[in-house]
């Protein structure tokens, strides 16, 4: 393989991790801990995911738990989850905060499957980038002498059917998180 397209390949290997990561967090009607672990908290005034600052813990089905390493980050936290839009509301007991994980209704099901398609274009829209610089790379390396016109031709053919591989990679993630959330 193409030095280029091994390079390509990592940014590929990368969007498509970041794309299952990111839906990850999407709201399934149980509890998870990918719900929340990446949701930014101001703590000593930066920005950080909440998984650097607590212990997030599943106790039921329907139930998560965050317990701070700093307890001075109690309110931080539960203001950092309010403000996130997840549709549930964190009760502070004590030095634990809960968050109980409502049924979702068909309404947001619907809603959480529309989120995940509008993802899923952004995560495309990122791979035709990354396959126009690998394209303008090809094309200059064949300016540059560095590669014949054949070889040049055959690189493109690569790269086109490594993007469809990888567009196909990301649908498949999609439905599948899709069967997860439509799921009663």
């Amino acid at each position: 393989m193409n030095d280029t397209l091994i390079q390509f390949k990592i940014g590929l290997d990368k969007t498509a991790e970041h794309f299952k990561k990111e839906t990850a967090g999407f709201r399934i009607g149980r509890a998870a801990p990918a719900l929340v672990e990446n949701i930014f908290v101001d703590a000593y005034g930066t920005p950080t995911p909440l998984m650097h600052l607590a212990n997030i813990n599943v106790a039921d089905p329907k139930t998560l738990t965050i317990q701070t390493w700093d307890k001075s980050l109690l309110k931080s936290v539960e203001k950092a989850l309010q403000q996130a839009e997840l549709g549930v509301n964190p009760v502070v007991q004590g030095d634990v905060i809960l968050i109980n994980i409502p049924p979702m209704t068909e309404e947001t099901r619907r809603e959480t499957v529309k989120k995940l398609y509008q993802h899923l274009e952004e995560a495309k829209v990122t791979l035709k980038g990354q396959r126009e610089k690998a394209k303008e790379q090809i094309i200059q390396m064949e300016k540059d002498k560095e590669m014949s016109e054949d070889d040049k031709f055959k690189v493109l053919e690569d790269l086109d059917t490594m993007i469809k591989d990888y567009s196909e990679k990301l649908k498949d993630i999609a439905k599948e998180k899709e069967d997860e959330i439509m799921k009663i």
